[in-house]
């Protein structure tokens, strides 16, 4: 959250969309779920890397049995059960898990970029909604007026109903298109509050649009494609992919575990807390498949198919990030070129304005 902010900050000194993305990184029910997808992708980890350690068990169980006289039978016992990771199938799956959670991790990444892109378009969305409205006010007072000037010379004469009626058009087509911009503007102030975890109301206010402070640097866009999370929640997916497929071939060989059990069998309650083990065993167990219908060699099939679409996918991020870049790049001199045309043609109509109201008039 703060480098974001400091970097908005940077971009944008004299506005707040800052403070508002900031609100949105800390208030998004969206990045709230993230952030606890990234935790339950800590746990599996550590539930896998668990395997690797012997596990212990205490058992307590007490009886009783009639064979022509009764007794009684207690016992308390610590079993012990270890499984060998000869092969490394285990820590493969350690290391499939542990790619997990640097993706889901890169995931988050992506999603505060994410929740910080969509918190600035809202905000600037609202400000050009806002500006809008007040433009279509002023159109509307513009044709208003224009709408009386034409009344005027209609009732003495110097102009036809046509006219009038003309101008009513204007008028009232200006009044829809107005409401039309208010409900464009409701709807952004709702976007904006919602992405900032708030009630969706009306009552957001973005004046105007902030002043850019630094244009794009060079190097793009390689540089930013190194930085992408969702680029490297890609590639981390690459390496997850590829460990089960060590898992699903080592699944193929034999497996070896170590079991142990030591502790007291009595007649008697009481003689349960002599320290002396009177029973104990240790067994070392090896299982190997023989016949499962070609199960596991499916499964490899599987894992290997599932490490293809990891590969086609990372390309495919690759190759989307490239383009997201180059367009954003190719809409900013489009953009650049519209925006001196569009100031031309507005000094243009403003001339025609003066010459065609003096006329009239």
């Amino acid at each position: 959250v703060p480098e974001i902010a400091t970097s908005l900050k940077s971009l944008f000194p004299s506005s707040d969309v800052a403070l508002w993305i900031n609100r949105a990184l800390t208030r998004n029910p969206d990045l709230k779920a993230s952030l606890a997808r990234l935790q339950e992708a800590g746990f599996n980890t550590r539930r896998t890397r668990a395997a690797l350690s012997p596990t212990l068990f205490e058992n307590a169980a007490a009886g009783r049995s009639d064979f022509g006289s009764s007794a009684s039978n207690f016992s308390a016992t610590l079993d012990a059960q270890w499984e060998l990771d000869v092969w490394g199938q285990i820590r493969a799956g350690v290391t499939a898990a542990s790619r997990d959670e640097a993706a889901l991790a890169a995931d988050y990444a992506a999603a505060r970029q994410s929740i910080a892109a969509q918190t600035a378009q809202a905000y600037f969305g609202l400000v050009a909604a806002s500006q809008l409205v007040e433009l279509n006010e002023r159109s509307l007072k513009s044709f208003e007026s224009t709408f009386s000037r034409v009344e005027r010379r209609f009732e003495r004469g110097l102009s036809s109903l046509g006219d009038s009626e003309l101008a009513r058009t204007d008028v009232e087509n200006t009044r829809a298109q107005l409401a039309a911009r208010q409900n464009q503007r409701d709807q952004a102030a709702r976007r904006l509050a919602t992405l900032t975890g708030d009630y969706p109301k009306t009552d957001r206010h973005a004046p105007k649009f902030p002043s850019l402070s630094k244009s794009i640097p060079s190097g793009v866009p390689s540089t930013l494609l190194m930085k992408r999370p969702d680029v490297d929640a890609a590639y981390q997916r690459i390496r997850a992919a590829d460990a089960r497929v060590t898992v699903a071939h080592r699944d193929l060989y034999p497996s070896f575990s170590l079991t142990a059990s030591a502790g007291q069998r009595s007649s008697t309650l009481k003689n349960l807390a002599d320290s002396n083990f009177s029973v104990w065993s240790f067994a070392a167990n090896m299982s190997a498949p023989l016949f499962h219908g070609g199960l596991r060699q499916a499964e490899l099939g599987a894992a290997g198919a599932r490490a293809e679409q990891a590969l086609s996918n990372y390309h495919s991020t690759v190759l989307n990030a490239l383009r997201e870049v180059e367009d954003a790049l190719g809409s900013e001199r489009y953009l650049a070129k519209q925006e001196a045309a569009t100031q031309r043609a507005l000094t243009a109509a403003r001339r025609a304005e003066d010459s065609v109201r003096r006329n009239y008039e």
